[in-house]
């Protein structure tokens, strides 16, 4: 996986970069594996956790980018 967007859902993240689970569980996101949660896009996980997206996003790029 080369990057991800606000848009994407967390379940295909997780699919195809196991290891970005990492920053989910840091922004409180411990229901990784329910179909809820599986279902959501960062955009929407990141309004119910009170995350910024944005932020989020970046983070995860910027650690596939060096992996």
């Amino acid at each position: 996986m080369e990057s991800v967007n606000k848009e994407m859902l967390i379940g295909d993240i997780l699919d195809k970069a196991p290891e970005t689970a990492q920053f989910f569980l840091a922004m409180g996101m411990h229901c990784l594996g329910c179909p809820s949660a599986r279902g959501e896009s960062i955009e929407q996980a990141c309004m119910v956790h009170g995350t910024d997206a944005d932020e989020l996003v970046n983070n995860i790029n910027e650690f596939l980018a060096n992996k």
